[in-house]
């Protein structure tokens, strides 16, 4: 199974190089609409309702000191099948020509970021998962 890394790698093999806060988000949608389309996940890492919008508290730490993301070394994207990069490359089609901030809108007008949101200041961290199902839920409805 790949992992967040290898989905991230695949990601910007279509792309060169990303700010890493949209990194996140496409990878976010990368894995929303693999729920919804492939009725599985791309990866089980959690991904948290964050302040600034959606983040992968992994792919996070490791990258935190880099704005402009152009290779994920602990990344292999051979390891996603033909389906997951159908997914990847949909996602990427349609958000990919987005800049970082208009992803951020998107992500915060949208119900799993906002009820994982729900009792947290606006400028706390917060720690809460956005569920698989509340992706589900949410985008399987559109």
């Amino acid at each position: 199974m790949a992992n967040v890394f290898d989905v991230a790698a695949y990601i910007l093999s279509k792309t060169d190089s990303l700010p890493l806060m949209k990194l996140h988000k496409l990878v976010y949608y990368s894995q929303a609409w693999s729920l919804v389309w492939d009725k599985a996940p791309l990866f089980y890492e959690r991904i948290e309702a964050w302040a600034n919008g959606v983040t992968l508290p992994i792919l996070w730490e490791m990258y935190k000191e880099i704005f402009l993301i152009t290779v994920i070394p602990e990344g292999d994207s051979s390891l996603l099948t033909s389906d997951q990069c159908a997914t990847c490359n949909a996602v990427i089609n349609f958000y990919g020509d987005k800049d970082s901030q208009w992803l951020h809108d998107l992500v915060i007008s949208e119900a799993p970021w906002q009820d994982a949101r729900k009792g947290l200041l606006a400028s706390e961290r917060g720690h809460v998962e956005i569920s698989h199902e509340a992706m589900v839920n949410y985008y399987g409805s559109l």
